[in-house]
This record gives structure tokens, C-alpha cells and sequence, in this order.
């Protein structure tokens, strides 16, 4: 019988593992909620390439059927430990023996792997990437052969064809190769992109601090010396009380302040509310306004009040990022505009500034990760708020001439709590 190696049900069963893998990853990323269900999720993802490559296998010959079934399942006994092997034993072998009948020999092979994947399992998750990739080359090539010693002895009709090397020990190593390499390229591509967006974050709380501390010096300076003038002899009663109305207004001043900078530093709850649009972005004004002091920058807005849906803190946390790159963007003073109206069923807000401007490539990749305009910026700030404003199912739009200043208008959906009512 002549054998075509590289035939498209081979490429249909690469493309199987391949896609499952892509999409386990992009659950684990974006389903927040689904990422606490990891094994079930990875059990899940690669029972799919498993059934698919046992459904559409390479070629059947008059002694077994050859497809690429065992490398997802050992990938998932690899990344999942024996509890995600397990179930998947249980897949790969009911489904065999639905497709083409029970034979004890797929039986004990499979246990044999099972085994030991699950036992090489815990040390593997231990490795570095370089590690991971050699061990299970040789891992699925020490199976390969393995497998192939246990079946020719307990099987008369089992023979070792060009065609079988080719399929079971040669090209396996290469395709689990590449699928630990992806998976370990997306799984540090995932960590790392959260770690520096919590690295953006706690630089602007940074920022932040040191031009609070200006911002909150300045009631405790008043605090300190009206108390000093409490104990002025011979007060009357109502002078007493105005002194001690200015301590508690002025105190009150500041621990608004601590607190608004304290709502940024704690991580935010995956929780949809209500946003009034005027107070949460005055919100926002006041706790940047001493930064914008620092920088000789005037904040002026006029806000008409509407209603929005979204995560409150992410959506402070995101007018914060754009307030603070239109600050940024004019290191000589300048004026800071911030306008909302309703348009429609729409929430228009506009941020502009008379700064330095952008050119036509910063604007085009305007909200990449790791690209900036500024020298020591991440570009991450300005990620995370068109990130959190595509969540709210808004837009953002962007038009800036170098020398004049740029204008970000955000469109956002309106809620109106009587429409949902009903």
C-alpha cells in the first residue's frame, strides 16, 4: 500500500490540537470567571482535537487506525495533572471503542501513557521553558516506542511499517514540540501583560501620591493653625465654633483626598453598576487636580449629568489614564477642557487639550501596548482605557494636529433605568 505522509487529514488533525489550544487560552484570558475552572476548561479543549482526530484519521490500514489522538491527551495530562488525564483516558477510550470496537490492546496502551504522563506530570510543571520542551519531545518519543515494543508483544497481526515510524515516532516530537512552545509563548504573553498593566497602574498612584501629599499638606497647614488659635484665652463660644467648622471642613478635604487615592491603589471587583457620568468624572477632576497644579495646568469642564453601565473603578481608572496624557502633554501649562452631553442615546465626552499635538502615526496606534509618545511611557495607560471603554460597548476617537493640541471623544451607550425596568 503507498502511503502519502503529509496528506490533509494530518494537517486537519494539527489543526485541531492547534485551534484547541488557542482557545483554552483565550478563555483562560478574557472569561474571568472561567479562568478558576482550569482543569475543567483544559479537559474540555483538548477532549475536542481528541474525538475530531479520531474521527477523521489519517488512513486505515488492515491493522489499526493511525491519527494524532495522543498528543492532546498528553498535553492535558502534562498541564492538568492525573485528574484531567484521567477524564481524559476515559474520553479517548469510550470514544475509541465507539467508533471501532473494543481491543485490549488500545486499553492497556493508553493506560500504559496515562501512567505514566501523570506521573512525569508534577515535575514538568516545575520546568522552565526550555525544560518543558525537551522533556516532552522525549517524553512522547519514549512513549512511541514504548507502546510499540507492548504491541508487537501482545498483538500477532501488529507490524511496524515505514508509514507507522513515520506517524507514531517521528512526527509526533515535532508536533507536541510546537504545541508546548505556543502554549508557553500564550500563557507568558497572558502573565505578563498583566503584570505591567498593574505595573501602569501603580506608576500613576505613584505620580499621583507625590502631588497628593502637596494637595493634603495644605488642610492640615489650616488644621494646625486654627487649633493654635483655640487656645487663644478669653474665645467666645461662636468664634470656638467657626474654628472647629474650618478644622472639620478642612480635615474632611483631605480625607476625601486619601480616599479617592486609595480607590485607585486596591484592584477593582469585576462588578457592573450604574455610572453617573458627571459625578464619577468630577470625582476624577478633583483627585488630579494637584497633579495638574504641578504642571501648571487648569482643569475646566462643564458636565451635564447621565447614565452609564460599566465597572465604576475601572471606568475612574481609565478618565484618569487620559486626563493624565493630556496634563502630560503640555510640560508648560496649558488649559485642560472636559465636556459630556447626550446626543440621542448616546454620551458624548470630549477631552482636549493645547498641547504638543501627535502626528498621524501616533494617532494610528494610539492605545497599543508597549507604544508611546512619552520617553519613559509603556503605552499600557492609554490600552487600558480604550480597552475599558470597548468593554462598555463605547468608541474612542482621536484627532490631534502637532503644536495645537489633540481632542479624545469618547461615545458611550445611555442607561435609562425605567427603559431597563421595563
Amino acid at each position: 500500500m503507498n502511503f502519502i505522509y503529509i496528506n490533509q487529514n494530518i494537517l486537519d488533525n494539527l489543526f485541531y490540537i492547534l485551534v484547541s489550544i488557542l482557545i483554552y487560552y483565550i478563555l483562560i484570558d478574557h472569561g474571568k470567571r472561567l479562568s478558576q475552572y482550569g482543569k475543567t476548561l483544559i479537559t474540555a479543549c483538548m477532549s475536542i482535537p481528541i474525538i475530531l482526530s479520531m474521527k477523521f484519521p489519517i488512513y486505515i490500514d488492515e491493522y489499526c487506525v493511525h491519527d494524532l489522538r495522543q498528543i492532546p491527551f498528553i498535553i492535558g495530562t502534562l498541564y492538568g495533572g492525573w485528574p484531567v488525564g484521567a477524564a481524559l483516558l476515559v474520553i479517548i477510550l469510550s470514544f475509541r471503542f465507539a467508533f471501532y470496537g473494543f481491543n485490549l490492546l488500545t486499553l492497556i496502551v493508553y493506560i500504559v501513557i496515562f501512567i505514566i504522563t501523570a506521573l512525569f506530570s508534577s515535575k514538568f510543571k516545575n520546568f522552565n521553558r526550555k525544560n518543558k520542551l525537551n522533556s516532552s519531545i522525549l517524553l512522547i518519543l519514549f512513549l512511541g516506542i514504548l507502546t510499540s515494543f507492548i504491541s508487537l508483544a501482545m498483538s500477532d497481526y501488529f507490524r511496524i511499517t515505514e508509514a507507522y515510524v513515520f506517524y507514531f515516532i517521528i512526527l509526533p516530537p515535532f508536533i507536541i514540540g510546537l504545541a508546548v512552545y505556543i502554549m508557553e509563548i500564550l500563557k507568558d504573553a497572558i502573565l505578563i501583560r498583566t503584570q505591567m498593566i498593574r505595573l501602569e497602574k501603580m506608576e500613576v498612584v505613584s505620580q499621583l501620591a507625590a502631588s497628593i501629599s502637596h494637595e493634603v499638606r495644605n488642610p492640615l497647614t489650616v488644621v494646625k493653625g486654627f487649633v493654635q488659635l483655640l487656645k487663644t484665652p478669653d474665645l467666645t463660644q461662636d468664634v470656638k465654633e467657626q474654628y472647629i467648622e474650618h478644622v472639620v471642613r478642612e480635615l474632611n478635604s483631605a480625607e476625601s483626598i486619601i480616599s479617592e487615592y486609595l480607590a485607585f491603589a486596591k484592584p477593582a471587583l469585576e462588578k457592573v453598576d450604574n455610572i453617573s457620568i458627571n459625578r464619577e468624572i468630577g470625582y476624577v477632576i478633583e483627585m488630579i487636580k494637584p497633579l495638574a497644579s504641578m504642571n501648571l495646568v487648569t482643569i475646566s469642564n462643564q458636565l451635564a449629568p447621565a447614565i452609564t453601565r460599566g465597572n465604576i473603578q475601572h471606568f475612574k481608572q481609565c478618565f484618569l489614564n487620559l486626563i493624565k496624557n493630556g496634563i502630560e502633554a503640555m510640560p508648560h501649562g496649558g488649559e485642560l477642557n472636559i465636556v459630556s452631553y447626550v446626543n440621542n442615546f448616546d454620551i458624548i465626552i470630549e477631552i482636549s487639550d493645547n498641547g504638543v499635538g501627535m502626528n498621524k502615526e501616533q494617532i494610528n496606534r494610539f492605545g497599543e501596548p508597549y507604544y508611546s509618545s512619552k520617553e519613559k511611557g509603556t503605552g499600557l495607560g492609554s490600552m487600558v482605557a480604550v480597552k475599558t471603554i470597548q468593554t462598555m460597548n463605547g468608541t474612542l476617537h482621536l484627532t490631534s494636529a502637532l503644536n495645537k493640541g489633540t481632542t479624545i471623544s469618547i461615545t458611550l451607550p445611555v442607561y435609562h433605568e425605567d427603559h431597563s425596568a421595563k
